[in-house]
């Protein structure tokens, strides 16, 4: 059955669902970027940088992080700042870095009022 395919989740895996609210020029955008990923994991594989070392493992990476004085990244400014040819025509910067890795997706934490503000 259909249903239960999709239902089905594989651990470690990622499951992309794009709308037909996506334009292709964004989709292409995503494909890139997953490509340029996959690039970087190969460099890993074949010895060329050390996870712990690599672009992935600095991203993202913020526009005070890029244009700092001090630069000790085994990688250079460039690739932190524009990963992908787009991103030089269409960046957006992030204002902040990596943040306790992934704690904050595992751990949800709610900024709003108490729903108790919005009772009349």
């Amino acid at each position: 059955c259909i249903r239960d395919r999709y239902q089905r989740r594989v651990r470690g895996t990622l499951m992309v669902e794009p709308t037909e609210s996506e334009s292709k020029e964004e989709l292409d955008r995503f494909i890139d970027a997953m490509i340029s990923i996959r690039e970087e994991i190969r460099e890993i594989e074949e010895g060329k940088i050390k996870a712990e070392e690599s672009a992935l493992a600095g991203a993202p990476h913020t526009i005070d992080v890029v244009s700092s004085n001090e630069w000790n990244r085994k990688y250079s400014r460039e690739k932190a700042a524009y990963p992908s040819q787009w991103s030089k025509r269409s960046k957006f910067w992030p204002s902040v870095g990596r943040v306790d890795n992934t704690y904050g997706d595992r751990h949800l934490v709610c900024s709003c009022p108490p729903l108790s503000d919005y009772q009349a």
